[in-house]
């Protein structure tokens, strides 16, 4: 068993060792067991790190084995530039997770805690597969976890919004098991990913297969107009549950592009890829002023999730090294910054029990320690150069620019948008005189609810401010995927 397996299998056996423990009475014994599930598990992600050649586009820490002998479906993982940094950023948004949900969750703890681990190893399996079946399995496995975090744990409207979730996803993903199963047959009786890439497929099969990939991972991202259940699932899902699903599951589905979509249908992507520039553009620009209305502020940051992966799936399809590593990039600086905005909103309702935005007012005044971690993650999600939210969009632009002036200028109005809605929202929640007698009675964050806020923060101005490990990783992989396009079959 090689670091992935146990990047994969470590969260999941935690996960699976809480359930053991149901009584009320053992609630302190399962945070601890949880905490140190998380912890080792993202322990176990640093030799992938260290060990990782940035020179090489192939796959590294690979492992293979025979699954299902007679289809031929292998247990076969491995991790490319591309995929390499979700792994590790998987892991420690479970660790913020585990310990921001350390008294918020009351109920069926061990159950709560279990499903978290369990769904960090199963999204990590997501990223590591490179066998076409095995990537299927862990990217449906993934759904099971999240609807139960938010059918259980979620609020009035839960059982709604886990459906929605639940159908809005699993819908599109049939399509993908077609596409995945004609691929195999095309292949000989394959499902390696890698053996899918060199096919030479028809225009009409490209194109077949460009859309039921598109099913799958569009609503996933989600892209206008298939955005509609992300709002839904936010509001009524518990803090950690969206602060995962913005911060990860998002970005699932971007992941599928660059792994199937682009490789495997070249001529279609380039064929349709002004489709997904102008849907890119309308999530930026449209979506971000849908956020400046809200009145409920995880809706407000569920719609500026929405509008920022808008920028990443605009930098994968102007086909240039800036605009595909920059929305590599904004997918990572997006879990930073979108799981410390939820994290934060989180903070306020455990002790207000409201997200109307009207509720609060001069927070700033009672809390000034957490008001100053908010507008830290506030600036980071409008862009502001010098926090992670800028690299990639800056990227992004400029690639955008590179391959057509109006298209840059277009998405650069998201940079406006993003300070209008976020900074609107501040202003009305931790700014001016204190409102009522919630805001005045709030008591300023404790050391554990320090600590998560303190590590995002580190985690938002680092990545801003240093982004190169995060760049040279991807570099050599995402120019051979560039090649690969740019020289596909039909050509």
């Amino acid at each position: 068993m090689g670091w992935l397996s146990l990047a994969i299998w470590v969260p999941i056996a935690f996960g699976i060792l809480l359930l053991a423990f149901g009584r009320e009475e053992q609630a302190p014994l399962v945070r601890w067991l949880a905490l140190v599930g998380a912890l080792v598990g993202l322990a176990v992600t640093v030799p992938l790190y260290v060990g990782f050649d940035n020179a090489s586009a192939a796959a590294q820490f690979v492992e293979k084995a025979m699954w299902i002998e007679r289809f031929n479906v292998q247990y076969h993982l491995g991790v490319d530039g591309i995929s390499f940094w979700f792994v590790p950023l998987t892991a420690f948004i479970t660790v913020i997770v585990v310990i921001a949900s350390w008294e918020a969750i009351t109920e069926r703890v061990n159950q709560y805690m279990g499903a978290f681990l369990i769904l960090s190893g199963l999204m990590i399996g997501v990223f590591s597969a490179l066998d076409g079946m095995l990537f299927y399995v862990f990217f449906e496995a993934t759904l099971i976890p999240m609807y139960l975090i938010i059918g259980v744990w979620g609020g009035p409207n839960k059982i709604y919004a886990a459906f929605k979730f639940f159908l809005y996803t699993l819908l599109g993903s049939l399509l993908m098991l077609i596409a995945l199963i004609y691929l195999y047959n095309q292949s000989g009786g394959s499902f390696d990913i890698a053996t899918w890439h060199q096919l030479p497929l028809s225009r009409t099969a490209q194109t077949l297969l460009f859309f039921a990939f598109f099913a799958a991972f569009a609503v996933k991202v989600p892209m206008w107009p298939v955005h509609t259940w992300l709002p839904d699932v936010h509001v009524e899902a518990p803090t950690g549950g969206s602060a995962v699903l913005a911060a990860i599951m998002l970005k699932l589905g971007a992941y599928g592009f660059l792994r199937f979509s682009m490789p495997i249908a070249p001529d279609a992507a380039r064929e349709w890829a002004w489709l997904m520039i102008a849907l890119s553009l309308v999530a930026v620009i449209y979506v971000g002023l849908v956020a400046l209305v809200q009145k409920d502020m995880k809706k407000l940051v569920a719609y500026s999730s929405v509008a920022h992966m808008g920028f990443v799936t605009l930098g994968f399809f102007i086909f240039n090294d800036l605009g595909v590593s920059g929305g590599i990039v904004q997918m990572i600086a997006h879990g930073f910054v979108s799981g410390a905005m939820f994290l934060s909103i989180g903070v306020l309702y455990d002790r207000v029990h409201s997200r109307e935005i009207a509720a609060y007012g001069g927070v700033v005044n009672t809390m000034p320690k957490f008001a100053a971690f908010a507008l830290l993650f506030a600036m980071a999600n409008c862009g502001l150069p010098g926090t992670a939210g800028f690299v990639g969009e800056w990227m992004v632009i400029l690639g955008a620019v590179k391959f057509n002036f109006w298209v840059g200028l277009a998405s650069a109005t998201a940079l406006i948008l993003g300070a209008a809605y976020t900074l609107w929202m501040y202003k009305r929640v931790y700014l001016g005189p204190v409102a009522n007698d919630h805001v005045r009675e709030l008591k300023d964050i404790n050391a554990r609810e320090f600590l998560v806020m303190a590590v995002l923060a580190i985690a938002v101005l680092y990545m801003g401010l240093y982004p190169r490990p995060f760049t040279d990783v991807m570099d050599v992989s995402v120019a051979q995927l560039l090649k690969h396009v740019a020289l596909s079959k039909l050509n």
